[in-house]
């Protein structure tokens, strides 16, 4: 039986991936941005030559065979440079926000991510993965999304944010958000609030997407862990029936 949110990390197996910098041709300043995305992270990160692949390629590569590929300017223009007010401000539209098939390939590998200011991008990765999941469950039209905000204000001081959950009420989706304040203040949105003071509801962040069960697609979650000030601990999946069981303990227990 799942105990708490932090159970979940512990049936994670994760096998050892390599980020692979095939051919690169970008000058050092954008490698270096590549690395901060992931410093002091469970996934390395090297470079190679080969002949039959073009330059600045990325690939992810587990036991020997490569996963996933994508492209430096796939990375650069969906997190490397990109910082998070863009998302709170809106200026990055929902359907333009892309997880890159490599950073998708990264699902359950649990990271130690730090916030703004000891870290400028390694709390992007979970603000660009919880964008995603949200534009699944947009392009769904029907399923249901619960998302924690730590604070229920954020909804409404973030620009971007409001519009996400705006665009969502156009759907059928059913909407679930969670954290500490005022339910009353998200009246205008049709959304189920569940409020409380609880660690879930004040130092957890996730967001999860299951379908309906009629429909065959996507089953993704985000659960990442406040357990220092501005120091998280994080992993996205998209394995369905781990899906569920985060989903289940939720609805369940919050």
């Amino acid at each position: 039986m799942t105990e708490s949110l932090r159970s979940f990390f512990d049936e994670l197996v994760t096998p050892d991936r390599t980020l692979v910098v095939v051919n690169r041709s970008s000058p050092d300043p954008v490698r270096n941005l590549f690395d901060s995305l992931l410093d002091d992270q469970p996934v390395s990160i090297t470079e190679t030559e080969a002949a039959d692949e073009p330059d600045d390629m990325i690939a992810l590569v587990e036991d020997d065979a490569v996963v996933a590929r994508s492209t430096l300017d796939e990375l650069l223009e969906s997190v490397l440079l990109i910082n998070s007010d863009l998302y709170k401000t809106g200026a990055v539209a929902l359907g333009e926000v892309a997880l890159p098939d490599v950073l998708r390939g990264l699902e359950e590998v649990p990271f130690r991510l730090r916030g703004y200011p000891a870290s400028n991008k390694e709390k992007l990765l979970l603000i660009v993965v919880s964008r995603v999941i949200e534009r699944i469950a947009a392009e769904h039209g029907r399923g249901t999304l619960r998302a924690s905000f730590q604070r229920l204000s954020r909804i409404n001081d973030e620009r971007g944010t409001r519009d996400v959950y705006a665009a969502l009420a156009d759907t059928d989706v059913d909407v679930h958000v969670y954290g500490v304040g005022d339910a009353a203040s998200l009246s205008a949105l049709p959304v189920t609030v569940h409020t409380g003071t609880s660690f879930p509801y004040r130092r957890s962040w996730f967001v999860v997407f299951t379908p309906p069960a009629d429909v065959d697609g996507d089953r993704v979650a985000l659960l990442a862990l406040e357990d220092e000030p501005n120091v998280w601990d994080g992993f996205w999946t998209f394995r369905p029936a781990l899906v569920d069981r985060i989903e289940r303990y939720v609805a369940d227990r919050l």
